[in-house]
């Protein structure tokens, strides 16, 4: 991954906040939700997003750390009313689970 510039990274960890599903549902429904594994900084991950870096973003879908969230995850954090911590790169919601395992 190209090392991020400290300025974007600091606006986008300003940026990040938790969010419930009750909130996330209207952007699930939009199809712009981006579930973040546990083991990636979301901040790192949005940074990347934010600055086009194509290798990383590939490297973490094919790892499957990196997806489009799907009616089976939506399901699960609706049973569960999951939070997250999210942070908008638009027209994206990268949103990354609390208390889920590492």
């Amino acid at each position: 991954m190209n090392t991020p510039q400290p300025e974007l990274l600091s606006h986008l960890n300003l940026e990040t906040g938790r969010l419930t599903w009750a909130e996330a549902q209207r952007h699930f429904a939009r199809g712009v939700v981006l579930k973040v594994a546990p083991e990636l900084d979301l901040v790192e991950v949005a940074a990347a997003m934010a600055a086009d870096d194509k290798a990383a973003f590939v490297r973490w879908l094919e790892a499957g750390l990196v997806a489009r969230a799907s009616t089976e995850d939506a399901l699960r954090w609706h049973e569960a009313q999951a939070e997250f911590w999210a942070v908008v790169v638009a027209p994206w919601v990268l949103v990354q689970e609390i208390g889920q395992e590492q």
